[in-house]
């Protein structure tokens, strides 16, 4: 599903500096803090994904969908210093409408996907180091596959993994990896038989070098997939670990998976499952044994359609779940919560609902987590220009 953005609106740049440093204060006595409203002129708007944190918790890296000085969306980083804009995409060679959170190397270089711009229109791999703006990889809409709308994922080698969700042979999304610029493989096409189809959550990585990722759609019930990609002399072999039947396992998953410190992986739906009203989805587990891998719903989610969780989950050190829904909650605003494990049960607390307004709207944030326990997140709509929020939650 290709997500509406909300028009763009052009406003006077925000001052950020001593909004953050009051927001770090008050965020120790008070749930949940603003720090910071999108005015969707250059400093960005409406962000379709969260963060990531450097290792010394001095910054957190994120895009916005919209704004910009070009008014394609931008990269930016936040400090207590404020906002610095990193790239200010053009929708051309560079790329245009960035919807995925980013991920950071060891020397701490920034790589992530766009949606559309690059030099065939269909979405670029960029690179952010110190020198600028790096585009890996410009997507045909082709063979090679088209309009990313995920995180990426590096193995040790440095190579890069993603998805796009469309294109490909048969034109219903890839898997691909990056080994260097200009350097593409697609590992799987998606949309023969039941295989699956426009997958919009990234991919993880295994210490095998097995591929891991949810579909949207496609599968036996057409209500998504989730996959194993292993790698053999021969190619690239797709096993299905579970098909959504929108019954207690929900539906549509659009967030990618997560391993705990177990080796057992985590995921969501976004529709479905045994919540109230229809249900806002399934927080699931898969287990490995023997040889092949065990599917568990652990928590059914209150909410309507696709009101679920859109991004992945985040563990704390504990084991605790941490996400976001999209336009769940009594306002139908979206939620924050927790999932905590007591000898195998799984304990729902609701950190934060949206009201909707000022606070932020519709949040298809990941989460980050400080070591205070403090959490990061966007909302794509809402706060004081309606251009979406970055929001702080204490636990």
């Amino acid at each position: 599903m290709k997500i509406t953005l909300t028009g763009k609106r052009v406003l006077a740049l925000m001052l950020l500096a001593v909004l953050w440093f009051i927001s770090s204060v008050k965020v120790q006595a008070q749930t949940f803090t603003v720090l910071h409203s999108f005015t969707g002129g250059r400093d960005g708007g409406n962000p379709l994904a969260g963060f990531v944190m450097d290792p010394a918790e001095q910054n957190v890296y994120g895009t916005a969908s919209s704004g910009g000085s070009h008014e394609a969306g931008i990269v930016f980083r936040l400090s207590i210093h404020g906002e610095t804009i990193l790239h200010n995409f053009t929708g051309g060679a560079d790329g245009g409408t960035p919807e995925s959170s980013l991920i950071m190397d060891a020397a701490g270089n920034l790589y992530g996907t766009t949606y559309s711009g690059g030099a065939y229109g269909y979405g670029v791999v960029y690179e952010i180091t110190s020198h600028g703006e790096t585009v890996l990889y410009s997507f045909t809409g082709g063979n090679d596959g088209g309009n990313p709308e995920a995180r990426l994922a590096m193995d040790a080698a440095g190579h890069l993994y993603g998805t796009t969700m469309y294109g490909g042979n048969l034109g219903s999304g890839t898997v691909f990896e990056i080994t260097g610029k200009n350097q593409e493989t697609v590992l799987y096409n998606f949309g023969a038989a039941n295989d699956g189809a426009q997958p919009v959550s990234g991919v993880t990585l295994d210490a095998a070098g097995n591929v891991y990722g949810t579909t949207s759609q496609g599968g036996l019930y057409s209500y998504g997939i989730i996959f194993e990609l292993s790698p053999s002399q021969s190619g690239w072999t797709e096993t299905i670990l579970h098909n959504f039947a929108l019954g207690s396992d929900g539906g549509t998953p659009y967030g990618g998976l997560t391993f705990d410190k177990s080796g057992n992986l985590y995921g969501t739906s976004t529709q479905g499952g045994t919540g109230a009203d229809g249900g806002g989805g399934a927080i699931f587990e898969l287990t490995p044994s023997n040889g092949s891998w065990v599917f568990n719903v652990i928590y059914g989610l209150d909410g309507w359609g696709v009101s679920g969780t859109f991004r992945d989950i985040m563990f704390d050190a504990s084991g605790n779940i941490f996400a976001t829904t999209h336009c769940d909650g009594v306002n139908n605003a979206g939620t924050v919560y927790e999932l905590s494990n007591s000898g195998g049960t799984w304990t729902y607390n609701q950190l934060y609902t949206f009201e909707g307004g000022k606070d932020g709207l519709y949040s298809f944030s990941n989460l980050v987590q400080d070591k205070k326990g403090n959490l990061y997140g966007t909302t794509n709509q809402g706060g004081a220009d309606g251009n979406g929020v970055i929001f702080s939650v204490t636990p």
